[in-house]
């Protein structure tokens, strides 16, 4: 995404001032804001043309001309579903804004289309045993299960470039030499692709210790399991946007309890909830971690994410989570593989 606090205004300033914002940002557009961040409309050359054929002065406030219903985008939108939109309502830019609708970002029809190469590392955790999905996984890595005609953890290289990243480290142990073989160096996808070799099982965290270098900026790790169509740009916005130590995406799940639960004082009944239902987030395998995260990562013992993240948090580093309701299957036991098979062509056909 273009640096969009370039383009921001609040609604006092100036339509000349408005002017002078577009001008230099060069998107034809400015953000229009309040001192919360909450997006309160935007303003493009046009607006500034058509009030001005109206007569509004130069000097009346910006908040005067904007347009207060702007379309934006949200977090959780797919790539696919943000050109789509563009298209349809021919328009060129999308403020991105959270559930409270503080604006996060700004999408753009060229940037979407040809996307920018990223700087940030993907480590993709491909070492598990796959035990659960036995015997499927007795000759072949879990990762390399194909979905759709094609390796799961491949589906999960593709999406990734497609959102820029071009550098990928492959935490490799079960059948390590087969996930080798198949990837190579990632030339076959104009990337590069190396690998971290655990002798023993390291955990989701401990993995990152073997990392040849040190992230410059704040790095992907995802587990080699997942099929998902989470917007990763969004993320890696998201993340920088709360200065975070470290990201966690969560998934909330629903459940409905079928009888009524009475609350109880000792032997009094206190109140009685008839099928409440239940409301929790949880882990969804996908994590933006700064580079100083790997401080707390002790080395040489097996080490897993939310360990990490305990850490963070007693560390009193900030710690986010995104929240995310696109697609995601997490391909763990035999059915969610069936299931798998079923989505592919609506998903990533």
């Amino acid at each position: 995404m273009r640096k969009w606090r370039d383009i921001l205004i609040s609604a006092t300033v100036s339509v000349r001032e408005a002017i002078r914002v577009i001008d230099s940002g060069g998107l034809q557009l400015c953000l229009v804001a309040d001192t919360d961040g909450k997006l309160l409309g935007t303003v493009s050359d046009g607006d500034v043309r058509r009030a001005i054929l109206r007569g509004v002065s130069l000097d009346a406030p910006a908040g005067e001309i904007m347009n207060r219903q702007p379309t934006v985008a949200r977090l959780e939108d797919e790539r696919d579903y943000l050109l789509a939109t563009m298209r349809a309502k021919q328009l060129h830019r999308l403020p991105v804004v959270d559930d409270e609708n503080r604006l996060v970002g700004l999408e753009t029809f060229d940037d979407l289309v040809e996307r920018q190469s990223r700087d940030n590392v993907a480590v993709l955790m491909a070492g598990g045993l796959g035990q659960r999905l036995l015997p499927l996984t007795e000759d072949c890595p879990k990762p390399l299960l194909k979905v759709g005609g094609r390796p799961i953890l491949e589906t999960i290289l593709i999406n990734l470039l497609d959102h820029g990243f071009q550098r990928f480290h492959i935490s490799v142990n079960y059948k390590a030499e087969m996930i080798k073989d198949y990837f190579g160096d990632g030339s076959k996808w104009s990337t590069s692709v190396s690998y971290l070799e655990e002798q023993d099982r390291m955990g989701t965290a401990g993995a990152l210790t073997l990392l040849p270098e040190r992230p410059s900026v704040p790095f992907l790790v995802m587990n080699g399991d997942l099929l998902t169509k989470a917007n990763f740009s969004h993320l890696l916005d998201f993340h920088a946007q709360h200065q975070a130590a470290g990201t966690m995406c969560v998934r909330e799940h629903t459940f409905q309890i079928p009888y009524g639960v009475v609350k109880l004082d000792r032997h009094r009944i206190r109140a009685i909830e008839e099928k409440p239902r239940r409301h929790y987030f949880f882990n969804a395998g996908i994590y933006v971690l700064a580079p100083q995260a790997l401080d707390l990562i002790p080395p040489g013992v097996p080490f897993d994410m939310p360990s990490l993240f305990e850490k963070l948090v007693a560390a009193g580093q900030e710690t986010a989570a995104f929240h995310m309701r696109d697609y995601w299957l997490d391909i763990g036991q035999p059915d969610d593989f069936e299931q798998a098979q079923g989505d592919y062509a609506a998903e990533f056909e």
